[in-house]
Formats: C-alpha cells, sequence, structure tokens
C-alpha cells in the first residue's frame, strides 16, 4: 500500500510517501513550484501510477465540511484564497497539477464553523479555527502516541492549538485570535489604527504580527524562522521575540486545559519542537502544568500519509470529521 500526504505549509510544500512502514519525505519552497512542476519532483520518488491514494491539503479548507475525492471539491476546498497569510501561488499550482494527474486523492477540510463534530460554542465564537494540515498534525498525534484526550499545539510561521476529545475535535485557536508564531499572530490596536488609516492592509498586518514585529528581523517567509531563533543568544530584540511567544503559546494552552479530560499536551511544528541552541519544549513547560509530548519531524505530510492509509483501510471517520468517497 503506498499514500502520500502533502502539507501545504506556509514556507513550503512537504510530502510523505509512505510505503507500508518505509517513508520517503521531501519539502519544496512554494516560491520554487512557480516554475518547477510538483508531479515530476514526485515522479523522482515513486512511480505515481503506483498510489493508491494521495491526501492533500489546501489553504484554509473552510469550502468543505468531510474529506472529500477531490473530483467532487469546488473552487479547491476554500470559499476564497483572500484572508490570512502571504499568497505565493505554489500551492494552488500543486492542487491543480495533481487533480489534473488522476491520482486517487482526497482533499482534507479545515476546522470551521461548519465542521459539526466541534463544540458549538467555539463554532459560535470563530468563524474559522485551524487549516487543513493541522488535522493530519493532529491525527499523527493520535496515532503515535495512542491519545484520544489532549492539546495540541502546533508553533511555527503561525500557532494554532487545538482540543481534542474523546477522539473528537473539540475547539482551538486559530493563528489571527490568540498566540503568536514567528510571522503570524492577532491583530492589536496599533495595526487595527493602521488598518483603519489605509497604511496597511488586514493580511499584511497579520502576516507581520508574530515574534518579527518585536525581532525587527525579516529574511523572507521561508526563512525568518530560522534567523531569530539561531540569534536568541546574541541579539536581545531575538531573545524577547522568542520569550514573548514562549508566553503567548503558553497562555493559550492553559486556556484549553480546563476543558481537557486529560492534562496531556503535544508540542509540534519547527518551532514548538525545536532544542538546538534553546529549547522551546522546556521552555514551555515552565509555564504549564501537563505532561508534554514532542512530534517531531514533517507531521503534516506523514499525518496525510497516514489518514490515507486507514481510509484504504475503510475508517470514514478521522476524529470526528466524516469520509465521503
Amino acid at each position: 500500500m503506498i499514500t502520500v500526504g502533502i502539507d501545504h505549509g506556509t514556507s513550503g510544500i512537504t510530502t510523505c510517501i509512505k510505503n507500508n512502514k518505509k517513508k520517503i519525505i521531501f519539502k519544496l519552497k512554494r516560491s520554487e513550484l512557480i516554475n518547477k512542476s510538483y508531479l515530476e519532483e514526485l515522479k523522482k520518488h515513486v512511480n505515481i501510477d503506483d498510489i493508491d491514494l494521495l491526501v492533500l491539503t489546501y489553504s484554509m479548507g473552510d469550502g468543505i465540511d468531510r474529506i472529500l475525492p477531490i473530483e467532487k471539491v469546488k473552487n479547491r476546498g476554500v470559499k476564497s484564497i483572500e484572508g490570512a497569510g502571504k499568497k505565493i501561488g505554489g500551492g494552488t499550482k500543486v492542487y491543480d497539477e495533481i487533480k489534473e494527474s488522476g491520482i486517487p486523492t482526497v482533499v482534507i477540510p479545515g476546522l470551521h464553523r461548519n465542521i459539526k463534530c466541534l463544540d458549538e460554542r467555539f463554532r459560535a465564537l470563530f468563524s474559522h479555527i485551524a487549516s487543513p494540515e493541522k488535522i493530519s498534525i493532529a491525527y499523527y498525534a493520535h496515532k503515535v502516541f495512542r491519545l484520544d484526550n489532549f492539546i495540541l499545539s502546533d508553533i511555527s510561521s503561525n500557532t494554532v492549538t487545538l482540543l481534542i476529545k474523546n477522539k473528537i475535535f473539540f475547539g482551538g485557536f486559530d493563528a489571527c485570535i490568540g498566540a503568536i508564531g514567528m510571522l503570524h499572530g492577532p491583530i492589536d490596536l496599533e495595526f487595527i489604527r493602521l488598518i483603519d488609516e489605509k497604511k496597511i492592509t488586514a493580511n499584511d498586518a497579520f502576516s507581520q504580527a508574530g515574534a518579527v514585529k518585536i525581532a525587527k528581523l525579516y529574511k523572507g517567509v521561508e526563512n525568518t524562522k530560522e534567523e531569530i531563533l539561531k540569534n536568541y543568544h546574541k541579539n536581545k530584540n531575538c531573545k524577547l521575540a522568542v520569550d514573548s511567544l514562549v508566553l503567548s503559546v503558553s497562555m493559550e494552552i492553559n486556556s484549553l486545559l480546563p476543558l481537557s479530560n486529560k492534562k496531556i499536551v503535544v508540542l509540534s511544528g519547527s518551532v514548538g519542537t525545536y532544542r538546538e541552541n534553546i529549547d522551546i519544549p522546556k521552555m514551555i513547560k515552565k509555564y504549564v502544568n501537563a505532561k508534554i509530548f514532542t512530534l517531531s519531524g514533517e507531521s503534516g505530510a506523514i499525518g496525510g500519509a497516514i489518514i490515507g492509509e486507514d481510509i484504504l483501510k475503510g475508517k470514514r471517520d478521522i476524529l470526528g470529521i466524516p469520509v465521503e468517497l
């Protein structure tokens, strides 16, 4: 059985090709894909005729409310590409190439107001909670650590924190709501004034409201995270940016803990699992009274490939999200 999971992330498109226990993972920058064929890159690692199922994530995923075959999905599964995050075009090109390829493919939705398994209060509060790759990450955490009740905090370019209760998505906080990530974050009063004065768009404000605004250091969508983290001990602004991120993430996790059946937290993402010159999980643990697991690796892509395997085995529910084939 060969399945493929694709994580359409902020800094790049990550692919996991899973052949039973063997995994091949490769990542392409979104800017690379504008002038490069994704399928040609995929063919370097697998015969596409041998793929049993490809699991695809794209953008906000707010146009569908279940996992669907790609041929049943309209407008790439989104209401609009306008909204939160920088648009480069690489992910759109990947989606369209896969749709035209004939590879058996399903598309994962995001968590949004029309996802029925979410608690009605979260659906009332927020129009959108998480993009589709967070579903793949949560499913991977559920399978790897055998957890049915946990909080997932995925920390990278942005931070999204989700609560899973009794193997079902219960609620959470989107990137534009609570904690900051390295690039993205909630819009505060200063940004609201700049938007009202038409000095900046809301999307541009969101895209620079994360740790980057504190670090005062920007090296592009694909390289800023690493630059801020590696300068933690050398640059006081970078240190304050990371310390502030840790505080905001800890506050977000702690706000969901009273709703959880278990005091268990899974950290994921390139920042959430970072332990090179600083230990981010250890820093978060100082503020969070819970058992903390770290989900290392390209969890969005791997989780997608695992979802593909379980769908092929007959599973028709992924943490409360229906599968329709």
